[in-house]
């Protein structure tokens, strides 16, 4: 089976860094409780050169943190997008973008949570357990308008729900109890300075 799947085509090779990030500019991820992040956002309904350049900061914003995804909400734009750069539990890595996507309702035949440990950018320094299905299917466009079908298993999954929850206006707090809810936050108060410390080395890193 191939490495690397850039839009859900399998490649020969890839670099380490999508090419969008070295177009890009980073740009200030928003934080749990900012508006922007707890309404679903709008259509995205204009593909061109501002779609382009918007997919390009997402992607060297997404690197600068150390993220495996990214949506648009994240860093203030309310547009049903993101990106990715993400493996699956095998390995396999799987990069690209999605616009207006939508995800598939789990089968129940054969549907299996997994409970395993999620963080989410916007919540700088959490980690919590979050159960999700191990199973994913979005639906959406790519920069060009061109229809797209993307499916992962295991963390990839994962990433695809957590992203789909982002652009539908929820974080994954809101799938934890109030208590873990607590936990999290604590968390993001106790490692948040340390979280950005450590952005803006890699911020230093990449612009050299």
């Amino acid at each position: 089976m191939p490495s690397v799947f850039v839009q859900g085509r399998p490649v020969a090779s890839y670099p380490p860094l999508a090419p969008e990030a070295r177009r890009g500019t980073v740009r200030r991820i928003t934080e749990v409780g900012e508006e922007v992040l707890h309404r679903p956002c709008r259509d995205v309904t204009e593909f061109g050169p501002d779609l382009a350049a918007l997919i390009d900061d997402m992607f060297r914003t997404m690197y600068i943190a150390d993220g495996a995804g990214l949506a648009a909400n994240q860093i203030g734009v309310d547009l049903r997008l993101f990106v990715y750069d993400c493996p699956d539990d095998n390995g396999v890595r799987y990069v690209g973008h999605l616009v207006n996507p939508v995800l598939d309702p789990p089968a129940p035949a054969g549907r299996r949570l997994l409970e395993e440990g999620e963080g989410c950018l916007s919540v700088p320094g959490a980690t919590m357990d979050v159960p999700r299905p191990d199973r994913a299917v979005v639906r959406g466009y790519d920069r060009e308008g061109q229809p797209l079908v993307i499916e992962g298993t295991g963390y990839f999954a994962r990433c695809l729900e957590h992203e789909t929850d982002h652009v539908n206006g929820q974080v994954y707090l809101d799938r934890l109890s109030r208590r873990d809810r607590k936990e999290a936050l604590r968390q993001t108060a106790a490692r948040r300075e340390a979280v950005y410390a450590r952005r803006a080395e890699k911020a230093r890193t990449l612009a050299g």
